[in-house]
């Protein structure tokens, strides 16, 4: 404890600046190698040195010998096989956006891309009069609902959301739940609303859309088997017949509110501090 103490004390601004840096730095270089054959190689390396340095530690010298050689080859190996990789690296950093790309941006653009995806995907399906329920996650959790269909955890598209949905797949009776750009599980299971002044009209897809949005804060798209017709539920009111346009406003005003309280819930919080 006292050693932890005197180490804080000869901590000084500039450490903790630099430790920042390293640390962004790192994250950046993560998110640009994500989901690539790079990410394989990084952990390669990584099981590589953990075990060159374990032989070090047990003293297993042959073995060492050869790990520090294989390591010493391979970077000169990895230059080559990896040069498309590397080179999109370098482009990406030469365009500015390594560095200046912030995590809010990166949220920002995940929202709006999913968006386009649901729309899309809302305006094929109405076409088609395929019935269709899109539960999009905001700040309360929906891992009951998701529990209840068969995992996804697939990046968004409007190809995947139309083929989930086509009739007499398996997944094609249920809801898809969403978290940002990615789709969680299908065929999930919705509690219905017990509002009994709703029309008649509505059918059990509509009623579970108002139900699981009276018990948390999504936002759920839906699609009449019978109709085509866009409907949307927030707040456990549903709202029909949209287009495609309302629909994409309907969606983007909704996060935008979203960000917008949890942005004066930040500022609260800050002020409290001081």
């Amino acid at each position: 404890m006292q050693n932890l103490i005197e180490i804080m004390r000869n901590v000084r601004m500039t450490d903790l600046v630099d430790m920042v840096i390293v640390a962004f730095v790192f994250y950046k270089l993560y998110m640009l190698i994500r989901e690539t054959r790079a990410e394989q190689l990084i952990k390669g390396i990584v099981v590589l040195l953990l075990a060159t340095q374990l032989s070090d530690w047990l003293q297993l010298h042959a073995i060492n010998w050869i790990l520090r050689n294989t390591m010493t080859v391979g970077l000169i190996a990895l230059l080559i096989v990896f040069q498309p990789e590397l080179r999109r690296a370098l482009e990406y950093i030469g365009r500015t956006k390594f560095l200046t790309k912030s995590i809010i941006d990166i949220e920002h653009e995940e929202i709006s891309m999913m968006i386009n995806e649901i729309v899309e995907a809302a305006a094929s399906l109405s076409r088609q009069k395929i019935g269709a329920l899109m539960v999009v996650e905001k700040d309360t959790g929906l891992n009951e609902v998701v529990e209840t269909g068969t995992p996804i955890n697939g990046r968004i598209s409007t190809g995947l959301l139309i083929n989930i949905f086509m009739p007499n797949t398996p997944l094609h009776d249920g809801a898809v739940v969403v978290r940002k750009n990615i789709v969680l599980a299908a065929g999930c299971f919705l509690p219905l609303t017990e509002n009994n002044h709703l029309s008649k009209d509505l059918g059990t897809r509509h009623r579970a859309a108002i139900g699981v949005t009276e018990r948390s804060d999504s936002i759920v798209v839906i699609v009449s088997e019978e109709t085509g017709a866009i409907s949307i539920a927030e707040n456990g009111k549903l709202t029909r017949f949209l287009d495609t346009t309302t629909l994409r406003s309907i969606l983007t005003n909704s996060f935008k509110a979203t960000e917008n309280k949890q942005w004066q819930f930040l500022k609260m919080k800050w002020r409290h501090k001081k």
